[in-house]
């Protein structure tokens, strides 16, 4: 099917066969779910034992498509989707996850708001540390660098993952050698072409735990774009570096990099032990030492960092009804408990490292399907499913039952709990109680 007509049709709707365009949204309920998955993790796992869903071969039709992102870029343009089918990636998101896309767009996006609303407005959007696309803006970077000798920077490969690629510099020669050859894999070595990375003010004052760095993994659902509807879990982790910090060792993984990947490699790493915090420990730490109005700051200051970053590509991701998206955020708190934007992943890993993690993901992805709800379950009007809470509907959404304030008559309080008790199982249990005396009816 011609590009052109696939996209006609998943928009419209195909009248021939009964399905419905964008003008009625009504989901019926389906008794028998057909599913792909291009993973073999805990998501496999999760959706082989939901009731009524039935795994598909290779060629076989699907409803639900939890595909790699490699996949969508080569087929999504060219494949006809009913009304009711689902795939996990919107088709652009590299405009929120790709590190130098991200920061351009965080850029433009902080204009934006300067010229509509002030200056002051406009540093709510301060959250990512001063970033250069490189080898574009590499003019741009040295006179940045000159400005401020002696600080140390960090350099990544905008597509790797897993803390490929990375490393810390203060002298301007490791840049200048890594644009001769640095960059290039045995496979690149003759292409003229030079891999894109970004160059990063290193936050060299992290807050630390027991001398350690660490980073926070949150995870943030997208159902929609246009308008924005973002869901936020309660659950999410600490990753801790295996070594002490310090910055006289700028070359050490293990001390700078908190990433699972790099930190599992370590001499000394502990599986058993691992390098991770549930978030709920996390936050009663802060508590108990900075005292709980601090805590409830920095972590609405966190809400700020999610809300914004989906607003800076609002404009420029294609909002497809069939797509939803699962993110992980990763934030860094520094000494003065400010938060900061590392990136965001549109494929966080679905691997777990112990039972716990393997706990936490289980529910998270399991939630993730209740709010998708291929089952035609929900209403719509829920502000809770499981261990998520409903923080954006085209606006702030509020604590508060029936949305009675807002932001402007100061009682407001956002409807976000990202470290607090998820009591998901009874949550679900309410939730879908009215379903199950209506189908015993």
């Amino acid at each position: 099917m011609g590009t052109r007509r696939a996209r006609w049709r998943r928009l419209w709707g195909d009248r021939s066969r009964g399905v419905l365009g964008p003008w009625r949204r009504i989901r019926e309920p389906r008794a028998c779910i057909r599913f792909k998955c291009a993973l073999t993790n805990t998501i496999l796992d999760i959706l082989r034992r939901r009731p009524g869903w039935v795994e598909v071969k290779e060629e076989g039709e699907w409803d639900f498509y939890w595909c790699d992102v490699s996949w969508l870029r080569e087929n999504f343009d060219h494949t006809y989707m009913d009304e009711h089918v689902r795939i996990c990636h919107f088709r652009n998101h590299y405009e929120l996850t790709r590190k130098n896309y991200i920061v351009k767009n965080l850029k433009r996006f902080r204009k934006q708001i300067e010229r509509e609303a002030g200056k002051l407005e406009a540093t709510k959007c301060d959250f990512f540390p001063k970033t250069f696309e490189m080898p574009s803006e590499y003019h741009l970077f040295v006179e940045e660098f000159r400005k401020n000798p002696g600080i140390t920077w960090i350099m990544k490969p905008v597509a790797r993952s897993q803390g490929r690629g990375i490393f810390l510099f203060r002298k301007l020669k490791d840049v200048i050698d890594w644009r001769k050859d640095g960059v290039r894999t045995d496979d690149q070595k003759d292409e003229t072409q030079v891999e894109n990375y970004v160059a990063q003010c290193y936050i060299e004052n992290p807050y630390l735990i027991g001398g350690r760095k660490f980073d926070l993994r949150v995870y943030v659902l997208v159902m929609s774009y246009i308008p924005l509807k973002a869901w936020l879990y309660r659950d999410g982790f600490a990753r801790f570096s295996n070594t002490r910090f310090t910055l006289s060792s700028i070359d050490d993984h293990y001390v700078h990099l908190t990433n699972v990947a790099v930190q599992k490699t370590a001499p000394d790493y502990d599986p058993e032990k691992g390098c991770k915090w549930m978030i709920q420990r996390f936050r009663q730490y802060l508590t108990a030492k900075h005292g709980a109005e601090v805590v409830e700051t920095l972590f609405a200051e966190m809400d700020n960092i999610f809300i914004k970053s989906l607003q800076s590509v609002q404009k420029v991701i294609i909002s497809d009804k069939h797509c939803f998206e699962l993110y992980g955020y990763d934030i860094l708190i520094d000494q003065d408990l400010k938060p900061w934007l590392l990136e965001v992943n549109a494929s966080p890993s679905l691997t777990a490292s112990s039972q716990e993690d393997y706990e936490l993901k289980c529910h998270l992805l399991k939630d993730t399907l209740h709010i998708v709800d291929m089952e035609g379950r929900l209403t719509g009007k829920e502000k809770r499913i499981g261990g998520f809470d409903l923080m954006w509907n085209d606006g702030p959404v509020s604590r508060a039952e029936g949305n009675v304030d807002t932001p402007e008559n100061g009682s407001f309080m956002a409807n976000t709990h990202l470290g607090y008790n998820n009591d998901r199982k009874k949550q679900l249990k309410q939730l879908f109680k009215p379903l199950h005396t209506q189908q015993k009816v």
